[in-house]
């Protein structure tokens, strides 16, 4: 375990590096199956909070461990003003309802992806404190979440899309 002097140091450089602590491919990290969370401590805390200023701050719906250097089964996900975080996600039922949508995703950049998947979802897992959730989820938050599940099991959207485009940047 940390000492808090330390942590409180990690999280200043953090504020200061928070654009660069993104992966992008072609990180190795980012096509391998995550390791379990079996710690939720101080130090799993404040990888969360880690997570989800580097998804805010590149304006993302969700994000997994593995995206910001850390093989862990360890997602965040925000949609419409509420934040999700779950440990060991599992998605147990999917819908046989499918649609394709346009994705992005954050640790590839510039590149956009027609991708099918599932209506609805059933996921469960375990909150940022280690307690067993389980949700169930339609729409845009399911696709999000298989998203960002698919993250954790070394899968991108490049794997799944139906087709892929670049993306001009705006200058």
């Amino acid at each position: 375990m940390q000492c808090p002097s330390l942590i409180k140091m990690r999280q200043i450089i953090i504020k200061k590096n928070i654009g660069t602590m993104l992966t992008t491919i072609p990180e190795p990290i980012l096509k391998k199956k995550a390791r379990k969370v079996t710690d939720f401590g101080k130090n799993l805390q404040f990888l969360i909070d880690e997570m989800i200023a580097v998804m805010r701050y590149g304006q993302g719906t969700g994000i997994a461990a593995p995206q910001v250097g850390e093989s862990l089964r360890l997602i965040v996900v925000e949609h419409e003003d509420k934040l999700y975080v779950m440990g060991n996600p599992e998605i147990t039922q999917s819908s046989i309802e499918t649609e394709v949508n346009v994705e992005g995703c954050l640790s590839i950049p510039n590149i956009g992806a027609n991708v099918e998947r599932s209506t609805a979802v059933t996921v469960k897992g375990q909150d940022r404190n280690g307690k067993p959730i389980k949700i169930k989820v339609k729409g845009r938050l399911a696709r999000i979440f298989q998203h960002e599940v698919d993250h954790i099991n070394g899968i991108l959207i490049v794997e799944r899309a139906i087709d892929i485009w670049q993306i001009k940047e705006e200058i």
